[in-house]
């Protein structure tokens, strides 16, 4: 059976070490497994249950539906100020507000990258902490932390080109699709 993942992009910057992760990993997905791009957090509505009141916003809809269809999801984000980017944690402040809860019961992963040589680590915790509330099924090991990103991307091709960094990244791919299938 062909697992079928969904990336969830943290960050909206077209440059960004992130989406060049993310935009990597079919490359690196292994053998039974297909990963596309959820449809973008971008253009989402700060949350506001006045808002909620009115109606849920199609981008928010799309991006339930696709991860309710997926088998899985990963979530590649940068770090902001120590923390998940405002733009992530909206799309999943939405998300939580949808009947059925999309992430509840999901199989997800996490990976991060920055310039910096911790690699998002500490989004990667606010992240977890958010997630265990809407009762995702995050996969503890391995974790990917991407340290000084900028110099193991292509800007050119917009892909990561690091081979050690690829092949860790494809080991927590294999260890993913163990995990959901564990759990199948």
């Amino acid at each position: 059976m062909t697992l079928r993942l969904v990336t969830v992009v943290g960050s909206l910057r077209q440059g960004s070490y992130n989406r060049m992760i993310a935009q990597t990993l079919p490359e690196l997905a292994p053998s039974g497994v297909e990963i596309v791009a959820a449809p973008s957090i971008a253009g989402i509505p700060l949350y506001d249950s006045d808002l909620q009141a009115k109606g849920i916003p199609l981008q928010v809809t799309a991006l339930g539906e696709a991860i309710q269809a997926a088998d899985g999801v990963i979530i590649v984000t940068p770090e902001y100020n120590y923390s998940v980017p405002g733009v992530l944690k909206n799309a999943i402040d939405w998300l939580s507000r949808l009947s059925p809860q999309p992430l509840a019961g999901k199989p997800l992963a996490i990976q991060s990258a920055s310039m910096g040589v911790m690699g998002g680590v500490r989004a990667q915790y606010h992240l977890r902490q958010t997630l265990i509330f809407l009762e995702a099924l995050v996969l503890n090991k391995p974790e990917v932390m991407v340290g000084a990103a900028q110099n193991k991307v292509d800007i050119e091709t917009g892909r990561l080109n690091d081979e050690p960094t690829r092949q860790f990244i494809a080991g927590q791919l294999e260890a993913f699709a163990a995990f959901i299938r564990k759990m199948s």
